[in-house]
C-alpha cells in the first residue's frame, strides 16, 4: 500500500495572501529591466511588474 499523504486545506489568511490588496489597486510595482525597448512603438519603455499578483504595465518615455 502507498504512503498516505495528509490533506490540509489552506486557510483563508493564506489563500488570499498578497490578492486583496492588488485587487483594491495597490499594486506593488517593480522596474523588469530585461525589455527596456518596444520594437512595435519604436520607442524606450519602462515596464512594471507587480512583485505579488505579476500584472504588466508599460510606460513609454
Amino acid at each position: 500500500m502507498g504512503d498516505v499523504i495528509p490533506f490540509r486545506r489552506p486557510s483563508l489568511k493564506d489563500k488570499a495572501k498578497g490578492k486583496t490588496l492588488c485587487s483594491n489597486g495597490f499594486h506593488k510595482w517593480e522596474v523588469v529591466k530585461e525589455k527596456q525597448f518596444d520594437v512595435k512603438q519604436g520607442k524606450l519603455v519602462t515596464v512594471y511588474r507587480c512583485a505579488r499578483c505579476g500584472v504588466q504595465r508599460v510606460k513609454a518615455l
